[in-house]
């Protein structure tokens, strides 16, 4: 079986806060996240996704960035939660965590399969 390819409407409305969560554990390079993005269940983000959220992040203030040399190939450009960053991941996460529940409890009442009654009320 594949990995899951999640809609892409999901991914767009939690690329950055995912990124920024990334970010938090230390400095690292645009193909290590993306590697741990598919590690987590996201799936395969790719670079035309990718590299626009973290363009986002910087200009927003909420990561830096610092070009390192590589060991063995080209340099690479590291990305570090900001100040601004680690409260916007604070305040993101605690709002997700009452997005995910208001949705959970709205899915928790859903139907998952038409019902066909027969019965109408009749007055």
């Amino acid at each position: 079986m594949g990995a899951t390819q999640w809609p892409a409407s999901w991914l767009k409305g939690v690329l950055d806060l995912a990124l920024l969560a990334l970010i938090s554990r230390g400095p690292t390079y645009g193909y290590e996240l993306s590697q741990a993005l598919a590690d987590s269940g996201l799936g395969e983000i790719k670079g035309g996704t990718l590299y626009p959220a973290l363009s986002r992040l910087e200009t927003a203030g909420l990561v830096s960035t610092e070009w390192r040399a590589g060991d063995s190939g080209p340099g690479r450009k590291y990305y570090e939660l900001t100040t601004p960053g680690r409260a916007e991941l604070a305040e993101r996460s605690q709002g997700w965590g009452g997005f995910a529940g208001a949705i959970a409890g709205v899915l928790s009442g859903a139907r998952t399969a038409p019902e066909h009654s027969e019965s109408r009320e009749t007055s």
